[in-house]
């Protein structure tokens, strides 16, 4: 059972990768979930990371530096859940799922476990419709593996994440000085 305070009506269904849409900037997108970050996978989504803007890191991650940001995904791949959102060969945007629990390798059934979310776009694809389709896949990828809680923390002055969220179906759940935490509850 679930540690967080979670709303009490479910959120979806969400649609799960992949597919391909138009974002509001009439560019061809393709969500794809990631089962390992591995080869060319790793070093498009490498490279998103080394051109995004730091000023737009929250909590430490993305880490900067280009083998920094190669180490912090392959260790958060092996137990965690990704899409990526791809304009043509690029990546532009990355959703991930971590198992909030002490041991990652020991999550034996997801239903049981909350997953934290960590959500990014290249600023260049920002405001286009890309971070709320992102958003909606991984919901639906981690719905189709049994996932029931996310949450997430996000800084309270940030409204425009904030307004994304809960467009999908995310709810405050508690607040901390600087930050909001919200939390969804998958079909």
């Amino acid at each position: 059972m679930p540690d967080r305070v979670y709303p009490d009506t479910t959120s979806g269904p969400f649609p799960a990768p992949p597919t391909t849409d138009t974002d509001q900037s009439d560019r061809e997108i393709e969500y794809r979930a990631v089962e390992e970050f591995a080869g060319e996978v790793l070093d498009d989504t490498v490279e998103m990371y080394v051109e995004f803007d730091p000023t737009d890191r929250a909590q430490g991650i993305p880490p900067t530096g280009a083998e920094r940001i190669r180490n912090w995904l392959e260790t958060i791949a092996e137990n965690s859940v990704n899409v990526v959102a791809r304009h043509g060969e690029d990546v532009v945007g990355h959703a991930v799922l971590v198992p909030d629990v002490d041991d990652p390798e020991s999550v034996e059934d997801v239903e049981d476990v909350e997953w934290e979310l960590a959500i990014f776009v290249l600023q260049a694809y920002q405001e286009s419709g890309i971070g709320t389709q992102l958003l909606k896949h991984l919901l639906g990828h981690a719905s189709e593996l049994g996932i029931q809680y996310v949450w997430l923390t996000v800084e309270r002055w940030n409204a425009p994440a904030i307004a994304l969220y809960e467009r999908v179906g995310f709810e405050p759940t508690g607040t901390e000085n600087f930050e909001q935490e919200m939390g969804i509850l998958l079909a």
